[in-house]
C-alpha cells in the first residue's frame, strides 16, 4: 500500500474509533468503485456520440441540409459532454481523498450514477425537439438529479473522515457542498425560461460548465478561499 491519495491499493486496519465513524459495513479500497464509475462515465460519453450520424451517398445540397437538421443534436452533444465531463471531474476530485468504502457509500455512489447514465436519452430528446418546452424540462430534471445525488454523495463522504485519508475540516465542506449544489440553481432557470425562448434555457444549460470552471479559477486566485479551490480540478 502506498501513501499517496488515491493510490492505496487495500485500506489500512479502521481503529474502533474509525468503525464507529465510518458507517456500516466493512471497509474496503475504492479502486473498484472508482474503476466502475469510470466505465460508467465512459460508455455515457460513447452513447453520446452515437447520436451523431450521417447518411452515405449524399449530394453536397443534401449533405447541408442534413448537417443543418443535425445542428440541435451537435449542440446537446456538446453541452452534455461537458457537463458529463464536469461530473466526472468532480468524482475524480471526492474519490481522490478517499481512503475506503462501505456499503452506503457504494450504493450512494450507484444512485449518483443512476441520473448520469439517463444524460444521453435527455440528450437525444432535447436533440430531436430542440424546442419543445418539455424537452428541456426533462433535460433539467436530469440533471438536477444528479446534482442531488452528487451533493448527497459529498455529504456522506465529507462528514465520515474515517473514509478518508485526512478529515477535511468544517470550512472546505461547506465550500465543497455549496460547489457541488450551486448548479441547481441555473438548472431551475433554464426549466423556467423554457417555455419563453429554448435558445436562452440551452445557453444556461451550457453556462453550468463554463461557470464552474471560471469560478473555480477564481477562487484559487483570492488567498481566502486558495487552499479549498486547490482540491478542486
Amino acid at each position: 500500500m502506498t501513501d499517496g491519495p488515491g493510490h492505496a491499493t487495500t485500506p489500512p486496519r479502521a481503529s474502533s474509533d474509525d468503525a464507529r465513524t465510518a458507517g456500516p459495513g466493512r471497509l474496503t479500497s475504492p479502486d473498484r468503485v472508482v474503476a466502475f464509475s469510470d466505465g460508467v462515465f465512459a460508455i455515457v460519453v460513447t452513447i453520446l456520440v452515437l447520436e451523431i450520424a450521417v447518411p452515405e451517398g449524399l449530394s453536397e445540397q443534401s449533405l447541408r441540409q442534413v448537417l443543418e437538421e443535425l445542428r440541435p443534436t451537435l449542440v446537446a452533444w456538446m453541452v452534455s459532454f461537458l457537463i458529463t465531463g464536469m461530473f466526472w471531474v468532480a468524482h475524480r476530485d471526492l474519490f481522490s481523498r478517499v481512503r475506503s468504502v462501505n456499503r452506503d457509500l457504494v450504493w450512494l455512489n450507484l444512485l449518483f450514477l443512476l441520473p448520469v447514465s439517463l444524460i444521453p436519452f435527455a440528450a437525444s430528446v432535447l436533440g430531436k425537439y430542440p424546442d419543445e418546452p418539455i424537452a428541456l424540462h426533462l433535460y433539467g430534471v436530469v440533471m438536477i438529479v444528479a446534482t442531488v445525488a452528487r451533493t448527497v454523495l459529498y455529504w456522506y463522504v465529507l462528514r465520515r473522515p474515517a473514509l478518508l485519508w485526512s478529515d477535511p475540516g468544517h470550512q472546505h465542506r461547506r465550500f465543497a457542498l455549496t460547489l457541488s449544489a450551486s448548479p441547481i440553481i441555473v438548472y431551475a432557470s433554464a426549466m423556467a425560461v423554457a417555455d419563453v425562448s429554448a435558445p436562452l434555457s440551452v445557453t444556461l444549460y451550457f453556462a453550468v460548465p463554463v461557470l464552474y470552471f471560471l469560478l473555480v479559477t477564481l477562487l484559487r486566485d483570492r488567498a481566502g478561499t486558495r487552499a479549498q479551490a486547490d482540491e478542486f480540478t
